[in-house]
């Protein structure tokens, strides 16, 4: 008996051994690393929005010499926007950092009142469309969101407005349709739709604000009725404003 003891421990001893040497010498695996992320590439994007615009105005009519002061209406509307462009993300030390062009257009239905220098007419005023290009610098909080600033040039387009007195006389007038030109600055984040279960790869959802600021323009005013009040101007200076969110496709996004 005391002979198959020791041998029941020795053979105990040597399988116990036996499997602790196999464990030390099978090789470490480390955890699989993170995913690596690249934004360069181009992208064609969609989305919708608020829009709000603001104008500053004054009525002036050199025949008669009169001048009003300056009032402010404005409009306000939804849009939806298409547009597309190009991302580069910056390697070395900076490769947080991501530059890029693009450009979009809003079609706008934009309605608003037109006081006409507020000497008692108003008429409506309508923005059907505006376009801008320009370009961004992004950060990458994380690997999958952005967050950036952008600006550049824009046009907006502003339909002619009708009104049918001024002061209380029956005085019909037109101002012509005009393209207002400027400059914009804006900002938002774009995060990275990196789900399995999406159909399409390289989506992403960006949300933006952007404004607006246009050169000012002095349009005819064409009167019908009394021709007594001579040429008149309309002296109007517009600004807007702008909130998107959109889906974003990157067709050559390789993640």
């Amino acid at each position: 008996m005391k002979n198959l003891l020791i041998a029941s421990a020795a053979a105990l001893a040597l399988t116990t051994g036996s499997a602790l040497a196999a464990d030390m010498q099978m090789p470490y695996k480390a955890p699989p690393a993170p995913p690596t992320y690249s934004w360069t590439g181009c992208y064609l994007d969609a989305g919708v929005g608020y829009g709000m615009y603001n104008q500053d105005e004054n009525l002036s009519g050199a025949a008669i010499g009169i001048t009003t002061g300056t009032v402010t209406d404005g409009g306000r509307g939804w849009l939806g926007r298409v547009g597309g462009g190009c991302d580069y993300q910056l390697g070395g030390g900076f490769s947080n950092w991501v530059v890029g062009a693009f450009a979009d257009y809003d079609f706008e239905n934009i309605h608003g009142w037109n006081d006409i220098g507020s000497i008692g007419s108003t008429g409506n005023e309508k923005q059907p469309g505006s376009w801008a290009a320009g370009g961004r610098l992004g950060y990458l909080v994380t690997p999958t969101l952005l967050a950036y600033t952008d600006g550049g040039y824009t046009q907006a387009r502003f339909d002619g407005v009708s009104f049918t007195s001024i002061v209380g006389a029956p005085v019909t007038g037109t101002i012509p349709a005009n393209t207002y030109r400027g400059w914009f600055l804006g900002g938002g984040t774009e995060y990275a739709l990196n789900f399995a279960w999406l159909p399409i790869h390289g989506l992403f959802w960006r949300n933006e604000y952007r404004y607006s600021s246009y050169n000012s323009a002095t349009l005819p005013i064409t009167l019908t009725g009394f021709a007594g009040l001579g040429a008149l101007n309309l002296n109007s200076t517009k600004y807007e404003q702008t909130i998107t969110s959109s889906l974003v496709w990157r067709f050559n996004w390789t993640q």
